[in-house]
């Protein structure tokens, strides 16, 4: 992790890995792949101009690795020129109710490795599979999904603790995705089972792109953001257009770049700096051609925080 006064230029900002999916061109899982299958997708996102990624568990699940693997994969980062900016774990719940003890282990073992990657945030999260509606709709979000089970509300707070005391003892941090119908499926529920959390190594991610794209009614999101940007340490970034006909009252939505989307990404990066945010950006997009896209955000949101950061009237973070 650095230490290093934070800049536009050094900002952790990476390309989740998911665009390339968990199965190599071979039909094997991605962790079973040949590191050279590693390395030329790693080297697609090194040509369109990042440096930084994210190996989500939804590409190559680092915690399922030996740790003869993960030097392998250490040495393909390095020689393609990349680091890691965060590790996030991805529809592995801790509490879910078949998988959740392996999630958990699986967590602890992202904690374990992340330091060694320079990483300073794992992010986790409550959402479960695609249901089967899910699989067939044309975009996921637009049929119903899992739905967080109260009675195991306090496990997961207990959980998320454990991971907390964990992270601090490493010397990093977890940080909880926000995402629809889970524990943190809103700003005021996020806000409320972080406070029962109560442990200083555990954030939350303000991901509210899994928010507005969803057709039905929401917060205004400069709402929710005013909400959960105080308590944010790391951010899946995301946008969509967004629209209502109040005639029908039928909804449509649909990824967008950051800069075109129903979100005011300028606007909330700068508001989110004025609030002391010094987490690490990761970049996502569904559809298209998602990887180009995604780079296309990461040189958006670095120009944003040069303006912002050369701006004398925000208070600018001191570290990383």
């Amino acid at each position: 992790m650095s230490t290093l006064p934070l800049t536009a230029e050094n900002w952790p900002i990476g390309a989740n890995m998911l665009s390339f999916g968990n199965t190599a061109p071979d039909g094997r899982p991605m962790q079973e792949a040949s590191s050279t299958v590693w390395a030329s997708q790693l080297r697609q996102v090194k040509q369109l101009g990042v440096d930084q990624v994210d190996p989500t568990d939804a590409w190559l699940p680092l915690a399922k690795l030996s740790d003869d693997r993960i030097e392998e994969f250490r040495s393909v980062l390095d020689g393609e020129g990349l680091t890691l900016s965060s590790i996030s774990m991805t529809r592995s719940s801790v509490v879910d109710r078949v998988n959740g003890d392996e999630n958990l282990r699986d967590a602890h073992r992202f904690i374990d490795v992340a330091p060694s990657f320079g990483v300073s945030v794992v992010n986790v999260g409550f959402m479960q599979q695609l249901t089967p509606a899910q699989q067939d709709a044309l975009w996921f979000w637009l049929a119903d999904g899992h739905h967080d089970d109260p009675a195991l509300r306090d496990d997961a707070i207990a959980r998320v603790r454990e991971l907390g005391d964990h992270a601090q003892q490493a010397g990093i941090e977890v940080s909880l995705e926000m995402y629809e119908d889970t524990y943190v499926g809103t700003a005021d529920d996020a806000v409320s089972f972080l406070a029962d959390v109560a442990h200083d190594a555990v954030g939350l991610n303000p991901d509210l792109g899994n928010i507005v794209r969803l057709h039905r009614d929401i917060e205004p999101w400069e709402d929710m953001f005013e909400k959960v940007l105080p308590h944010s340490n790391f951010w899946h970034i995301k946008n969509y257009s967004r629209d209502f006909d109040p005639a029908t009252g039928a909804y449509a939505t649909a990824p967008t770049p950051l800069k075109y989307g129903y979100i005011n990404y300028r606007k909330v990066i700068r508001r989110a700096l004025e609030l002391g945010y010094t987490g690490p950006f990761c970049c996502e997009h569904y559809g298209s051609d998602s990887l180009g896209v995604i780079a296309e955000n990461v040189h958006y949101i670095r120009q944003v925080l040069a303006s912002a950061l050369a701006d004398e009237t925000l208070v600018r973070p001191a570290s990383a």
